[in-house]
């Protein structure tokens, strides 16, 4: 039984609707089945079968954490197993960490994500490789070395590269500034014109 606070809260969700049930539960028989669960020990496969019964629920809860701004402590929970790296275990140091996570958080994450890219312009970089279908970090290396390689083929040409690692870029941004922007491409900013509830979020 909802409470009116509950009720109100629901309302106010449904209004800006992020996600709808139909994306949920496409998202939910997705999932591999094979995947480890996390924390909250559901598993993938329990996600998958029961789409139909737990898209409804789910659809909810992320529209609520969504307008609130708040992620749910129990989806932000992260496992960390210790895994070899190599067949045969001779030290500790071959052990490398790996986080398990809510296996419903990622399915949010990637719903999300997929509005996020409704977002983004229609023609982006040909050199973006960051959040991009089928391209990779080693897409990235091969494009480089043959520009790279092709620009010294020419007589009496050479190059300077430098290397940044933006892996904690997103640590620093101030969600809430008007003129927030996300350097996509290395050379140009391109503005995100997003509901700042999913900046917060």
């Amino acid at each position: 039984m909802r409470s009116d606070t509950d009720r109100q809260t629901l309302e106010t969700a449904s209004e800006a609707d992020a996600v709808s049930v139909a994306e949920v539960r496409r998202t939910l028989r997705g999932v591999n089945p094979q995947k480890a669960a996390g924390p909250d020990n559901i598993p993938g496969r329990v996600l998958r079968e029961c789409a139909d019964q737990l898209a409804d629920v789910l659809t909810d809860i992320i529209n609520i954490s969504l307008s609130c701004t708040i992620v749910p402590i129990c989806f932000k929970t992260t496992t960390i197993v210790p895994m070899p790296k190599k067949s045969t275990v001779s030290c500790l140091s071959v052990y490398g960490p790996i986080a398990h996570t809510s296996i419903v958080m990622k399915c949010f994450e990637r719903l999300v994500i997929r509005h996020v890219k409704t977002h983004l312009p229609p023609s982006l970089d040909p050199l973006q490789f960051a959040y991009r279908s089928n391209r990779s970090a080693d897409d990235a290396i091969s494009t480089t070395l043959h520009l790279a390689l092709t620009h010294l083929d020419k007589k009496g040409t050479y190059m300077r590269m430098l290397f940044i690692d933006f892996s904690s870029v997103f640590n620093t941004i101030v969600p809430r500034a008007p003129d927030w922007k996300v350097d996509l491409t290395g050379l140009e900013y391109l503005p995100l014109q997003l509901d700042p509830g999913f900046l917060d979020w």
